[in-house]
């Protein structure tokens, strides 16, 4: 969520970038800089950005999951062999050890 006091003119975050640097740390909440009183970028510090992407990646990964279930559940699903054979992957032969 955006806060007003962490939207400010590009040209106050060029002049105290040190500042915007050390509160983004410390909130770990992006600020808006505005150009010409727009809102133009938004900038986040790395820890932050990283935990955002993990976040994404987990609920894309879910959103899979929850698709293959569904299709498994429907009985609408591929063996590995015609899974292997839809995406181009030759099967490599393998050894049972007993």
């Amino acid at each position: 969520m955006i806060h007003l006091e962490d939207i400010h003119s590009l040209t106050d975050f060029a002049r105290n970038t040190k500042a915007y640097g050390k509160k983004m740390k410390k909130t770990g909440r992006p600020v808006v800089l505005t150009v010409n009183g727009r809102a133009e970028f938004i900038v986040q510090d790395a820890q932050t950005y990283q935990h955002l992407l993990n976040m994404a990646s987990y609920t894309e990964e879910s959103i899979k999951l929850d698709q293959a279930i569904k299709e498994m559940d429907a009985g609408t699903f591929h063996t590995e062999k015609e899974a292997m054979s839809v995406l181009g992957i030759k099967a490599k032969k393998t050894t049972v050890v007993k």
